[in-house]
């Protein structure tokens, strides 16, 4: 390898039986998240926020140029306009405003036992919405000039840490990716160069929320994984 700075990796050893049982409860707390439609105003503390944002800070991306933004938007005039460019999109996508939808017959009818429509109103209700931009150009010193790399993988696999460090402090959470997403840039204020990618909706469920029994299919690990 080339000659570079470093420092010691630093990891805490575990026998295999902890290993295992780290896993396992880690597997398990994961198992119990769902997607929430049904969220209260309930306020949030910041720091839960702010902690679950440097935790996806620290996921692995392209020749270390960390290439996201996570814009937290708790202004409730804000949300309110997000809402209703969003709810624009959506109704467009199902065909709600009059017009032939924009999904597909195949995408609408997979979309059925899920419940979703147009109307979006988590959005507006829950206290904090976590925009996330994926940064095209800017390198750690985000100039705007600096090829990023391997972007959409970076920013995705950063977008899961937040999602389950969100899910261990006990809050509930929605990705939504209204299509097209531009409006989110000039919402969020920020540069041409980044790319909205989804909005994290983040709060507390109310005390009646339900989540689709659809949703409860997962595949099986003989499904989702081979061994060779």
């Amino acid at each position: 390898m080339r000659e570079h700075e470093t420092v010691p990796y630093s990891l805490e050893k575990l026998d295999d039986s902890e290993s295992i049982k780290r896993a396992e409860a880690l597997r398990d707390r994961l198992r119990t998240r769902r997607t929430c439609r049904y969220f209260s105003d309930e306020s949030v503390p910041r720091e839960v926020i702010e902690a679950a944002i440097e935790a996806a800070g620290t996921a692995p991306n392209g020749a270390n140029h960390q290439p996201w933004h996570f814009a937290v938007v708790a202004s409730p005039e804000k949300k309110r306009s997000i809402r209703e460019a969003a709810e624009a999109e959506e109704r467009r996508f199902y065909g709600e405003d009059g017009e032939n939808p924009k999904a597909s017959d195949e995408w609408l009818g997979a979309l059925k036992d899920l419940g979703t429509d147009a109307d979006k109103p988590f959005l507006e209700t829950a206290p904090y919405l976590i925009v996330v931009f994926a940064q095209r150009k800017g390198g750690i010193e985000e100039d705007g000039k600096t090829q990023n790399y391997y972007v959409n993988e970076s920013v995705g696999i950063a977008c899961g840490m937040l999602i389950a460090c969100l899910h261990e402090a006990g809050l509930a959470t929605l990705t939504h990716t209204p299509s097209p997403m531009g409006f989110l840039r000039e919402a969020c204020e920020r540069p041409d160069w980044e790319k909205p990618l989804m909005i994290v909706v983040v709060g507390r469920p109310t005390p009646d929320a339900t989540v689709p029994a659809h949703a409860l299919k997962k595949k099986p690990l003989s499904q989702i994984s081979s061994w060779l």
